[in-house]
């Protein structure tokens, strides 16, 4: 069975989570977890906390199965 990527997006950032990389390390739900959330569905909420706290978590992920990319803002 094939197990595709999970993307949320919010207005300032898009995360990306790859099922099959996860090591289930469980870093995120346990450090992060008004964002990543064990056992409600979706189980990544980007409005449970600040964009920079998110990357912050993001970027401890072991096996990099969470990646994330800023959304340009517009500039008049």
């Amino acid at each position: 069975m094939e197990i595709n990527e999970n993307v949320f997006s919010n207005a300032e950032i898009t995360v990306t989570y790859k099922p099959r990389c996860c090591s289930n390390a469980e870093l995120c739900a346990r450090q992060l977890s008004n964002v990543f959330r064990s056992s409600v569905i979706p189980w990544i909420d980007l409005e449970g906390a600040q964009t920079e706290a998110i990357i912050n978590q993001i970027k401890k992920c072991p096996s990099g199965a969470l990646q994330y990319q800023l959304k340009q803002k517009d500039v008049a």
